[in-house]
């Protein structure tokens, strides 16, 4: 039985002012009519019936989330009481979807990833689940990079991986510098981290305990307490003092990166994060003057490459380059696309 667990508890601060805390990237309408989460939950629901589709978020966001996936029912929206990262989330939300499902294969997504080819996309799950309760592997799909790109995570393989199929992990390597990212790239045995993993719920939870013992402690507490048959506010408030217990920490650091169980497979599915603006220009298509404009009446003089989004007002720029310039209501961004990275920084020291 697969089950799914969409992470939509973010931000999105990358993609302020655009994204609130109220209305995060996964709640925005970026490249269709839906929403981002909204497109997440169509893409699995043929492999995936709604009942068995789980959404893990927090209160201020469940408003939203409800109004994009009415299809989804309230009880399977997972409210984390406070930010604890991936690994305290991706645990918890295991243990719930055990409480319902006992012993299934589980795929954890996030809410803001674009997808292009989606049916190769759902064969490679299916073939992930199957991997995972035959074999008891955790997967993990690498993405053949196709640029050296320094925002994401590198898996290396062995030189003889095959696109499709199942492979060893040799190690894996946090966000590089350009150098290490050209070099990975043309070495041709890395591939970009997606942070898309498929287990057995079982497995994982042995694989918390192993590595991570304190919060398999505090995931036992929770489990009594889910076990109540208990969801929405109500299970959020009996949980609230254990959960602040946990240490903030991923689960790539916390299991992924020492388990023996760990497998990947490497993929070729239009994959983005769409992890900041510049994110765009490998989706939408320049216009003639090579800037990538949305909803803004935009008019240039001797500039190009520049990001312009806004709620249709006027935009003139004149001799500026590379500038990501986002309007909404009366919050503006100014940037050169080099600094997009640094948004959050800034949104953090200034609360």
């Amino acid at each position: 039985m697969l089950c799914a667990l969409i992470m939509a508890g973010g931000s999105g601060q990358r993609f302020w002012p655009l994204s609130t805390e109220e209305k995060p990237k996964q709640l925005l309408e970026l490249f269709t009519d839906k929403s981002m989460i909204r497109e997440t939950v169509d893409r699995i629901l043929p492999l995936i019936s709604a009942e068995k589709i789980f959404i893990a978020t927090n209160i201020r966001q469940l408003k939203g989330i409800k109004e994009a996936l009415p299809m989804i029912r309230e009880e399977n929206i997972i409210l984390e009481p406070t930010f604890k990262d991936t690994a305290a989330a991706i645990g918890y939300g295991t243990l719930y979807i055990k409480q319902r499902f006992e012993d299934s294969e589980i795929v954890v997504l996030a809410s803001d990833h674009l997808i292009q080819d989606e049916h190769s996309f759902r064969c490679i799950i299916e073939q992930a689940a199957s991997e995972a309760r035959l074999n008891g592997s955790i997967i993990t799909l690498g993405i053949k990079p196709t640029k050296p790109e320094t925002a994401y995570g590198y898996i290396e393989v062995d030189e003889d991986s095959e696109l499709n199929k199942v492979s060893e992990v040799k190690h894996f390597y946090e966000k590089p510098n350009l150098k290490k990212a050209i070099n990975f790239l043309a070495t041709g045995n890395f591939l970009w981290n997606s942070g898309i993993f498929i287990f057995n719920s079982n497995i994982i939870m042995d694989e918390i305990e192993r590595f991570m013992p304190n919060h398999k402690r505090i995931l036992d507490r929770l489990e009594s307490i889910i076990a109540k048959d208990i969801w929405g506010r109500d299970l959020t408030a009996e949980v609230e003092s254990h959960f602040e217990l946990f240490e903030k920490i991923s689960i790539d650091f916390g299991v992924m990166e020492k388990s023996e169980k760990i497998r990947v497979i490497p993929c070729e599915f239009g994959w983005n994060d769409v992890g900041s603006f510049t994110a765009i220009e490998d989706i939408w298509e320049p216009d003639e003057s090579g800037s990538y404009v949305k909803d803004t009446h935009y008019k240039s003089l001797d500039s190009t490459g520049n990001i312009i989004i806004s709620n249709n007002d006027t935009i003139v720029t004149i001799g500026v380059d590379d500038l990501v310039i986002v309007k909404n209501g009366s919050n503006l961004l100014v940037c050169h696309k080099d600094r997009v990275q640094d948004l959050k920084k800034v949104l953090k020291n200034n609360g």
